[in-house]
């Protein structure tokens, strides 16, 4: 069976990862693009041999079977137009910033018996598999520690060697505006609209943008959600994103830290996970974005010594694209990547924003 593709949204992840390796993969078909650019559209349709469509064009077209919603901002509302027009969905994330909207994403996945999977590729790793397996063998599970560096994108996408993005088009003004005030309202049930400005910003770009990774990575590795019961927000310059810092406890009783930076003076995206037991320790340095083959590293510490197991040469994005089209074909979805985790995941970005008022 070949899984025809089209992909809503061509901004930096679609040219990134999500074109080529649809486009290389076996099974996979990119039938059809479409953007709210014209321009950018065609062009990157004749680059792949796809047809470039309208939105609601690739909604109604008979030969796509899947859409990867790809768009800018949240993608609940897009993966249930998808869903209602009978398409398998993979949506980015951040998939929702309200219950509501992921809520109203189930249960039309539900009813139409469509496979939905929201786009957290880290918990398709391989480095997940490989620490499930050496974890049994280092005593209990004491503190867990995520510590990332975020960079600004232009120095992570530069072997893109992509054209800055054109103004939009006129007639793309109303929708996109259209989009913001359902993203406000959606912000408002989720965090208040008495929340301050930066708050809200933190909620939004931050949380939802980048830590929604972390909580996904940590339920991929069998911590579930942690119950934040700590928060400090450092170095809150102006319109920068501050340092987060944060801690809660996890299944099992351990402890979790999270601290994250906003770096933009350094060229490089890094993560670390650090899992201390009562007999050793594993780290974990997760495989930048915007990368599609890079993968992660593994250092296995106990008492036998450190080693560095293979974390195999296959990508997250890889293995979630397998993951999507073995749930199509009938195959038990992947827990991790279910759409009811953005639910988990949105009631502990809330409780952050609740500890930091």
């Amino acid at each position: 069976m070949t899984l025809r593709w089209g992909v809503l949204g061509l901004g930096t992840i679609s040219r990134a990862i999500h074109l080529p390796l649809i486009a290389r993969s076996p099974g996979h078909d990119l039938a059809a693009v479409a953007d709210l650019d014209p321009d950018r559209c065609a062009e990157l349709a004749a680059a792949y041999g796809a047809r470039a469509l309208t939105p609601e064009e690739l909604f109604a077209a008979g030969d796509v079977d899947a859409v990867l919603v790809a768009t800018p901002g949240r993608h609940a509302a897009h993966a249930v137009t998808a869903l209602e027009a009978g398409k398998h969905v993979l949506a980015e994330k951040p998939f929702a910033l309200s219950a509501e909207e992921v809520g109203a994403a189930i249960t039309v996945a539900r009813r139409t018996g469509l496979h939905l999977q929201v786009g957290y590729m880290k918990v398709h790793d391989r480095s997940v598999d490989v620490v499930g397996a050496a974890l049994p063998e280092l005593g209990a599970v004491r503190l867990v520690q995520i510590s990332v560096r975020h960079p600004v994108d232009a120095p992570q996408v530069e072997h893109l060697r992509t054209a800055p993005p054109a103004p939009l088009p006129t007639a793309a003004v109303p929708l996109v505006a259209a989009d913001d005030a359902a993203e406000e309202r959606a912000l408002d049930a989720s965090v208040g609209a008495d929340t301050s400005p930066a708050l809200r910003r933190l909620f939004r770009s931050v949380l939802c943008g980048s830590v929604v990774h972390e909580l996904s990575l940590l339920r991929g590795l069998g911590f579930g959600t942690p119950e934040f019961d700590h928060v400090d927000l450092l170095a809150w310059e102006g319109g920068a994103p501050p340092t987060v810092f944060a801690t809660g406890r996890l299944d099992g009783g351990a402890r979790f830290v999270l601290d994250w930076a906003w770096t933009p003076d350094r060229p490089d995206y890094t993560e670390t996970v650090r899992i201390t037991t009562t007999a050793g320790e594993v780290v974990v340095d997760v495989a930048p974005p915007y990368r599609l083959d890079a993968t992660s590293q593994v250092t296995v510490t106990g008492p036998d010594g450190t080693h560095h197991p293979p974390a195999g040469a296959d990508g997250a994005f890889q293995r979630q694209l397998e993951a999507f089209a073995a749930a199509v074909s009938g195959s038990a979805p992947h827990p991790g990547s279910a759409p009811e985790g953005a639910l988990h995941d949105l009631a502990a970005l809330q409780r952050i924003v609740e500890l930091a008022r």
